[in-house]
């Protein structure tokens, strides 16, 4: 009767191991670490900047506990475990001094960071500890205002020079077309010309609404956008900042950064576990731009000792020095797309793909300059490096092909150039805030004592009620503190406070599951059922009950996580978790205790389940029986056997 199969031990146990191996990293806490990453989007890590480093820690003869190089193409970095902190901070200077070697022109990051010091064989199952918030382990918020005035108008500025270009080409003539604050306005002599021009931009430049009006010397077709387009624009513009920033925050080696959109206009960046807050404001706020320009076709390149002649620039090319023209022909807000492949004779190229005003730059410039050099120049923090030079074929267009790279590792890497350029709009910090590690630790300690003591207080209170069964119920609740702690460590979650207190608030919901089965027993006791007959019927009973209630919580819990933001998703996310792991322990594995405890005993007498009250000259034999829906049910039989009586 009360008996689990096999299989559903070895599912119990299962899940024991589980728990255990993945929330036993979160004890193991994070030890001090120094990262190294890229310092400009030109430079990447490959196996000779990790034997650099290497050779660096040899020389002073530092110890780490753990050199590490993940080098995935979004984010390589070569971090660094080391003992204590005084030793992160020397050697932060050391890897600073020993890979720059222009201190005014870095070409690494070398950034503190914290790692996990879980052992190796635990990390290489991927049982990794849960990260830490903003608000248990420090860090920097900014709240960065996105101009999207400024992202509409450079929208503005490419659909009129699109109308321009599209009128020029079906020879239509116009007196000038400019941006006019928020508008495209296009002028004509006459009307009929006008509402000519005013299809063909309808078709045209369709994501305006063209419409004719009368000036003072003549009528202007006006494009504006529409609401919808409008919104388009905006969201387009924000996303691309999002995933510029993210990009960035990379290099301080943040282990999870939250970069999200606030409101229709403002992106909230939270770095927690950030060190130096000084590199972290200063990378937030980097701009890049790229540039093509005309080469030297006579001096490419010059040594460095050389004099560069006047009307030309010097810019560095890894070790080398390239010659070009002061005039830009083309800049990276006119690149639409790049993308790397192969030209006809499978050499490593890049697909560069331009807007109209683009097209007609770099058409003009390449008619005269066929044969000559072009080179591309990405600019961070006011210095420019060359990415490429390549010679002109023929004439250009809107669609053109870069060769000359020597991998097609390298033609990716510079088409992912190409396509980051810079930030969509410009952003300003609004606010900026910095939370301590102290404070981060004092709020952990506070959390988690909140939560011990919790724990304790409802592990007394139910032992002391409910007995064994009160013991089986904290057995229970502790298997639930387990899982929920594994998932979510699992899941690689951020725990914040609110998180710590949807902990607090799972243990109370999942106690009272047992509390739910725990009373039904008893109350198949007191109406007389026997000790075996009330355990299955007391299980059975409280089930239906408990998935009630949990279902309609979990409900509540799926709307915090998708209506919610920030703090209150963190919050719904441990909340749903820990319902979910509740109606595992509270049913299956508290049935499975009590199931390996009484279910081999056949001549079960009473149950330890605390006081059983019952009403005076209350007849519990006769009050089972009444409650019984028929006379032939098995329980009915096994009471009228016990008394000694058969059934006709």
């Amino acid at each position: 009767m009360n008996r689990y199969p096999l299989w559903k031990y070895v599912v119990m146990l299962v899940a024991l191991v589980i728990g255990l191996m993945y929330t036993l990293p979160n004890f193991f806490g994070e030890a001090p670490a120094v990262q190294v990453s890229s310092g400009k989007a030109t430079v990447r890590l490959d196996s000779t900047t990790l034997a650099n480093v290497e050779s660096a820690l040899a020389a002073s003869n530092i110890k780490a506990d753990e050199v590490t190089f993940d080098n995935s193409q979004t984010n390589a970095n070569i971090r660094v475990r080391l003992k204590n902190i005084d030793t992160q901070l020397h050697v932060k200077d050391l890897l600073t001094k020993s890979l720059n070697n222009d201190p005014t022109d870095p070409q690494y990051i070398v950034a503190l960071n914290l790692q996990s010091a879980s052992p190796e064989w635990l990390t290489a199952m991927h049982a990794l500890p849960m990260y830490l918030g903003l608000d248990l382990c420090g860090g920097m918020h900014f709240l960065l205002q996105v101009d999207m005035a400024g992202a509409l108008n450079k929208k503005l500025d490419s659909d009129a020079s699109d109308a321009r270009t599209y009128l020029r080409d079906r020879n239509v003539r116009d007196g000038g077309v400019n941006r006019v604050e928020q508008s495209v306005v296009v002028n004509f002599a006459d009307q009929n010309t006008a509402d000519n021009a005013r299809t063909l931009l309808q078709t045209g430049v369709a994501e305006l609404n063209w419409t004719t009006r009368q000036s003072g010397d003549g009528f202007q077709v006006v494009g504006t956008f529409s609401a919808a387009t409008q919104r388009t624009v905006e969201d387009g513009a924000l996303k691309q900042n999002i995933t510029t920033l993210h990009n960035r925050v990379n290099e301080l080696g943040v282990a999870e950064p939250v970069i999200q959109q606030q409101g229709s206009d403002r992106i909230v960046v939270e770095l927690p576990g950030v060190q130096d807050t000084a590199k972290a404001k200063d990378i937030i706020g980097r701009t890049a731009t790229l540039e093509a320009r005309l080469a030297d076709p006579v001096n490419t390149y010059i040594g460095p000792n050389e004099a560069v002649p006047p009307g030309n620039e010097a810019f560095k090319q890894s070790d080398r020095s390239v010659l070009l023209r002061k005039q830009v022909i083309f800049t990276g807000d006119h690149i639409i797309d790049a993308s790397a492949s192969f030209d006809d004779h499978q050499r490593p190229s890049v697909n560069i793909r331009l807007d109209s005003a683009g097209a007609r730059a770099v058409s003009s410039v390449s008619r005269d300059n066929i044969g000559k050099p072009m080179a591309m120049i990405l600019f961070e923090k006011g210095k420019g490096e060359v990415l490429t030079v390549a010679i002109i074929q023929s004439e250009l267009g809107d669609r053109f092909q870069i060769t000359g790279q020597p991998t097609p590792q390298a033609a990716t890497d510079l088409a992912l150039l190409l396509r980051a350029g810079s930030l969509a709009a410009p952003m300003d910090i609004i606010e900026e805030r910095t939370v301590g590690p102290s404070l981060g630790a004092d709020n952990i300690k506070k959390g988690f004592d909140s939560v011990q003591y919790g724990f304790a207080a409802i592990a007394v209170f139910t032992i002391a009620y409910y007995l064994l069964f009160g013991l089986f119920s904290m057995l229970s609740l502790s298997v639930n503190l387990l899982l929920l702690v594994a998932i979510l460590s699992m899941l690689q979650a951020t725990l914040t406070l609110p998180g710590i207190a949807a902990i607090a608030l799972a243990l109370g919901m999942a106690i009272d599951a047992n509390v739910l089965i725990n009373e039904r027993i008893r109350e198949e006791l007191r109406n007389g059922a026997p000790p075996q007959t009330a355990i299955q019927e007391g299980f059975k009973h409280a089930w239906a009950t408990i998935l009630d209630s949990n279902v309609t919580t979990l409900i509540a819990g799926l709307a915090l996580l998708a209506f919610g933001s920030g703090p209150v998703r963190g919050f719904a996310v441990v909340h749903c978790v820990g319902i979910l792991t509740s109606m595992f322990s509270a049913v299956f594995f508290s049935r499975g205790l009590v199931n390996l405890w009484y279910g081999s005993k056949k001549k079960l007498k009473s149950l330890a389940i605390g006081q059983v009250w019952r009403p005076e000259g209350h007849d519990t034999n006769a009050a089972y029986l009444a409650a019984q829906h028929s006379e032939d049910s098995p329980v009915d039989e096994i009471v009228q056997t016990a008394k000694g009586k058969k059934k006709p």
